[in-house]
């Protein structure tokens, strides 16, 4: 980063933006390096001062705006408005506040149930961060995973999830109702991009000392719109230590057959949203039904997402769908709840 500083007293705004524009237009320049031609370009922020906030609060201001530029995409410059700053402020005070959380164990998991209808038993559960908020209450992942992800804050916060759910895995395998149970974890696009991911999921189970066959990677179709390559390398060192793979809200993302029978997957979970209006619209009936056969022909395990009424149960079991998860058979709930789904007559 470099700052430019103009004095000019009498200077109107509009001199002032033809500055800047012709700083942006004389960077965005190819640059000869070597014999070769580099594009770099700029964004750049423009504030206008009268000695009455300080050289501190100016240069603040300078990089709200710059940031501001750099969001638009593209060499271009933004000038300083209080807009600008009051939605940076926002953003900062709410990242301040989860980081806040994080250190003060105000993030707890929650568990939700995956049913097995062919057996009658509860196999696994998928775990589910909630924030304990001093002032709000118990906030759902909507209310801040999306700020994690923007603020890269989903890397702490990931591994918290990562860490408590073994650490769960490790207490529940001394127990025989329990040993036999596995937890899903979601994992993020940027957390699985992340060097070290793969060492550090490893790292993780044994210092916690939990079986690696027991914990499930949920992801989302949006990884396969990177190296797919990479993904699948990753995935089969994982794999081969015996750590399981779902591919999350299958359906509504990218993935193509050529990718699908390539990753290591044991499981395609469908998402709610085509199960919500199965049977009132054909195409999601149509979606549901290619899903699963897909599915069989793939020799993968399917779980069908947010079911809530039994209607919707007897049109996935009649198109041979087995595995089931939503409120008809348990609300995410905090691990003291889970005896009353192992033991439902109790």
């Amino acid at each position: 980063e470099f700052a430019i500083l103009l004095e000019a007293p009498d200077a109107q705004e509009g001199w002032l933006q033809a500055q800047a524009a012709s700083a942006v237009q004389v960077m965005a320049e190819p640059f000869w390096i070597d014999g070769e031609s580099l594009l770099l370009g700029c964004s750049l922020g423009l504030v206008q001062e009268r000695g009455v906030a300080g050289p501190d609060l100016m240069f603040w201001h300078a990089h709200l705006a710059m940031q501001h530029a750099k969001a638009i995409k593209g060499c271009t410059f933004q000038i300083y408005d209080e807009r600008v700053y009051s939605r940076a402020h926002s953003l900062a005070d709410q990242e301040a506040e989860l980081r806040l959380a994080l250190r003060r164990d105000e993030l707890e998991l929650h568990y939700q149930p995956r049913l097995n209808l062919k057996t009658g038993k509860v196999v696994g559960l998928e775990a589910l961060v909630r924030w304990r908020h001093p002032e709000r209450g118990l906030l759902p992942p909507l209310e801040f995973i999306p700020l994690a992800e923007q603020t890269g804050l989903i890397l702490p916060l990931g591994q918290f999830v990562l860490q408590t759910a073994c650490e769960q895995l490790q207490r529940w395998s001394g127990h025989e109702d329990t040993r036999n149970l596995s937890i899903a974890v979601n994992v993020s696009a940027r957390q699985f991009r992340q060097p070290g991911f793969v060492g550090g999921v490893l790292q993780t189970l044994a210092n916690c000392g939990a079986n690696p066959t027991k914990l499930k990677l949920e992801l989302t179709e949006s990884l396969l719109l990177g190296d797919i390559e990479d993904t699948i390398a990753r995935m089969g060192q994982l794999k081969r230590e015996g750590v399981g793979f779902a591919l999350d809200d299958f359906g509504t993302g990218y993935s193509s057959l050529s990718y699908l029978k390539r990753l290591p997957l044991d499981q395609v979970k469908i998402d709610q949203s085509f199960v919500r209006d199965v049977l009132t619209d054909p195409n999601d009936a149509a979606i549901v039904r290619t899903i699963l056969a897909l599915a069989e022909s793939l020799d993968l395990q399917v779980v069908a997402e947010g079911v809530e009424t039994t209607g919707q149960l007897a049109f996935l079991r009649l198109h041979g769908c087995e595995q089931f998860q939503g409120y008809l058979f348990g609300r995410p709930g905090p691990v003291e709840n889970i005896d009353a789904y192992l033991h439902p007559g109790h």
